[in-house]
């Protein structure tokens, strides 16, 4: 057993970064920053492949993908309110609590996959509404067709992942998200060229190879679980019908908005694809090439945005709201200095990084048109960064409803009908696919300062509505004062032991 950490001296008030915190951001954080650096790593593989196969199969990928994972979104989104429930859980230290809670987040995760299979026909018939080429639309019908089987497992998959992230066991995730996505790199580029003693699938060797990944990533998530999980999921399941609906309906109350809004948020980023579209298909194909780069910049940010919402939740569960602004401003110093780094790259290398996504073989004016885009995605990068930590900490909350709301308003009253404007009124000049990103940036930008003046008064008013009723939280803040070692923050399993 661990010696009780020393106290140290109270933390000024205005001391605007805490060392210790930061640490403790950095630890919890860098895990989920490998996991989704392979998420990352299986994506650019796939789109790699499917760029170098064929132009069809390169002008395919962009919509097909983001379409899929629209829909995908709104499941996992709506499951990973799970994760806020474990850490605020844990942060009461209540183990059986946070067994509970995973529990129920499989419950739910099992209605939805329903949902997802059932929604399949309804989704193989979008792209007869994208106005695209015969051939491109069937590459884009083969893939979304597959895409809601994979969405399931990937549903599966987040309520399983959000238990062992909820209870800070981040190395758990990130060792089975790293199997299953070597897995699946394999699978993937044999299934599409017909290599590895695989057929040869295109565009449907791409979403297989997606499936056969997450299924490995199940698996893996089922063998680390602990003892009496299985015992809590069955006691869960056979209280009821009525019971059940109760519990459920909860989570999804509070759930449904997370979801929503990740979900409207890959929407608008799906309509931006179409529309882009709009300008040729010199801009689509740029686009969807600097569409990937721009994922290499912020899907690591992610990892940091949910190390952030995990160490809120514990936070908040205990009652020390003070913690949460200090540790926001940690993560995002972090994420701050991954920006700039890549930031720079964007602007000084563009042709370099582009260069693996077949650039070369698409064309002088593609070319062009992808690096001048490239030179502004850093502006994406830099407002998503802290849009992204405001929506992670105001789940933590139960505040998932605002920020549905305010993406509803930012994103389709406002964004979309405005880059719908400029494109309409410039059919074909695909040289304006960098301003079409500057306006997705700026409303971007609006969406992070509405969600920290939300929190800002969130942590005013000691606000926790995932929670009925519980004890008062400025008990628990006079309880333990703020100190120099961290020691304010409330430690998650991994430190404390079980």
């Amino acid at each position: 057993m661990r010696a009780p950490r020393r106290l140290g001296r109270p933390v000024p008030r205005d001391r605007l970064f805490d060392g210790s915190v930061m640490r403790e951001v950095v630890r919890v954080s860098v895990p989920l920053m490998f996991g989704m650096v392979g998420n990352l790593v299986l994506m650019l593989v796939d789109r790699i492949c499917l760029a170098r196969y064929s132009e069809e199969t390169l002008q395919a990928s962009g919509p097909a993908v983001f379409t899929a994972t629209t829909l995908i979104m709104l499941a996992t989104g709506t499951v990973g309110i799970t994760r806020s429930y474990v850490a605020q859980a844990n942060g009461r230290k209540d183990d059986r609590g946070t067994m509970d809670e995973g529990a129920r987040g499989i419950a739910l995760a099992l209605v939805l996959c329903v949902l997802l299979l059932a929604s399949t026909p309804l989704i193989t018939s979008i792209p007869a509404l994208s106005g695209q080429p015969e051939a491109v639309q069937e590459l884009e019908a083969q893939y979304l067709g597959l895409s809601t089987l994979f969405g399931s497992v990937m549903t599966l998959n987040m309520a399983l992942s959000s238990y062992f992230n909820g209870i800070g066991r981040t190395r758990v995730p990130m060792t089975v998200g790293l199997i299953g996505q070597a897995v699946g790199l394999v699978m993937t580029y044999g299934l599409v060229f017909g290599r590895l003693g695989l057929p040869e699938m295109g565009m449907r060797g791409s979403a297989l190879g997606t499936l056969s990944a997450v299924v490995v990533m199940f698996v893996g998530y089922c063998v680390g679980l602990p003892k009496g999980y299985a015992a809590r999921l069955t006691a869960l399941l056979g209280q009821g019908a009525r019971s059940l609906i109760h519990e459920l309906w909860l989570r999804l109350r509070r759930g449904a908005p997370a979801g929503g809004s990740m979900g409207l948020e890959e929407l608008g980023q799906t309509a931006f694809v179409w529309l882009a579209g709009v300008l040729g298909l010199l801009a689509l194909s740029a686009n969807n090439v600097a569409l990937s780069l721009n994922y290499a910049a912020v899907i690591p940010l992610i990892g940091l945005g949910l190390g952030c919402n995990i160490l809120c939740g514990n936070a908040i569960g205990a009652g020390l709201y003070t913690s949460v602004p200090r540790i926001m401003r940690s993560t995002l110093l972090v994420c701050g200095v991954y920006v700039a780094v890549v930031a720079f790259f964007q602007i000084v290398t563009p042709t370099l990084l582009l260069s693996p996504f077949g650039l070369n073989e698409a064309g002088p004016e593609t070319v062009e048109s992808a690096v001048n885009t490239s030179r502004v995605l850093w502006t994406y990068s830099a407002a998503f960064m802290f849009s992204m930590v405001g929506s992670a900490v105001l789940e933590c909350f139960g505040l998932s409803r605002f920020g549905f709301l305010t993406r509803i308003v930012l994103m389709w009253c406002l964004c979309v009908p405005t880059i719908a404007t400029v494109v309409l009124t410039h059919r074909g000049e695909a040289d304006l696919l960098p301003v079409i990103w500057l306006i997705f940036s700026f409303f971007e930008a609006v969406m992070a300062v509405v969600c920290l003046w939300r929190i800002r008064k969130a942590v005013a008013n000691r606000e926790n509505l995932l929670v009925e009723a519980g004890p008062p939280a400025e008990d628990a803040e006079t309880s333990q004062p703020a100190c120099t070692d961290g020691s304010n923050i409330p430690r998650t399993e991994s430190q404390t032991g079980p």
